[in-house]
């Protein structure tokens, strides 16, 4: 009898916890992983394959990696062609459950290279197309985790409204730069999303960090681009090397403006820990880069 009922007691309490357990989800990268983490709140545990500061497109997963995601609920990847390496690593999952998070995303499509004409990936840098994001998590989380439904969903909401609030009084701040000093020169082209939000011109050395990239004729092209248009300054993103984007500052005699952020967010105590730190930073960086070169 008493075996029978310390069967019984351990068997309810380990109903009990697996009831409890929150729902376990693992993302490609560490934007996705945060955009996830707001939505989520305290209902989920999310996870980020990549590291703080890695560079996404050519990573090459880890025996960990496949770990991680194999105890997952739910994985969140972007799509779009930028996680290079995540079909064959879904491939060694089996039956895992999966979520593309630009699904249903207008792509702007890349212009040269070899990828001219394919969707460019960096959606979430568009405050419009994030919000596809932050829709997108909302339902797949709701979807596998549904007695949370409703907290994603005000979650969601909230988000939403601060990403607003952090994002509106930038884009005015632009507004009042002449229209023809209104370029966004970088070393990826992974800003055109937030341009268009922006209202802003694009330039930059190469389509995707993918390619081949800082050749002399990508800095030729950004050289005479620059000079044609009277830019007063240049920017790189933080996860390549920076030094094809100083080589045109120092071939135009414009300003190098710093580093942007985008596929990436940084340790707790760097500069962009979250996605909204993320937007904001980089905005300033390229407001007060123009405006002081003015």
């Amino acid at each position: 009898m008493i075996r029978v009922l310390l069967i019984f007691f351990v068997l309810f309490h380990a109903g009990l916890a697996f009831a409890d357990e929150k729902l376990k989800v693992v993302t490609t990268f560490t934007v996705i992983a945060d955009i996830a983490r707001n939505v989520a709140g305290d209902a989920a545990e999310v996870v980020s394959i990549t590291k703080p500061g890695a560079e996404i497109h050519g990573y090459q997963p880890t025996p960990k990696d496949l770990v991680k995601a194999y105890d997952a609920d739910l994985i969140l990847w972007n799509g779009l062609n930028l996680e290079l390496w995540f079909e064959k690593f879904i491939s060694q999952l089996g039956d895992a459950r999966y979520y593309t998070v630009s699904e249903g995303i207008e792509p702007l499509e890349i212009a040269e290279g070899a990828y001219l004409g394919l969707p460019n990936p960096h959606a979430w840098m568009g405050v419009n197309s994030a919000f596809v994001y932050i829709d997108n998590i909302q339902r797949a989380l709701a979807k596998e985790d549904p007695k949370n439904a409703e907290i994603y969903k005000l979650n969601a909401n909230q988000y939403k409204k601060k990403i607003n609030e952090v994002v509106r009084p930038l884009i005015s701040q632009l507004d009042q730069i002449p229209l023809d000093k209104r370029w966004l020169v970088t070393c990826e082209g992974a800003f055109s999303y937030f341009a268009k939000d922006f209202g802003l011109k694009e330039l930059y050395l190469w389509p995707m960090n993918s390619e081949q990239v800082g050749t002399p004729k990508q800095i030729q092209k950004v050289v005479d681009g620059v000079r044609e248009n009277n830019i007063p300054v240049i920017f790189c993103e933080s996860t390549v090397n920076t030094r094809p984007a100083k080589r045109v500052a120092q071939d135009t005699g414009v300003a190098y403006g710093g580093e942007l952020y985008v596929d990436s967010l940084s340790e707790s105590d760097g500069k962009v820990p979250t996605f909204i730190d993320l937007l904001k930073v980089t905005s300033t960086t390229v407001i007060n880069g123009i405006v002081d070169n003015l």
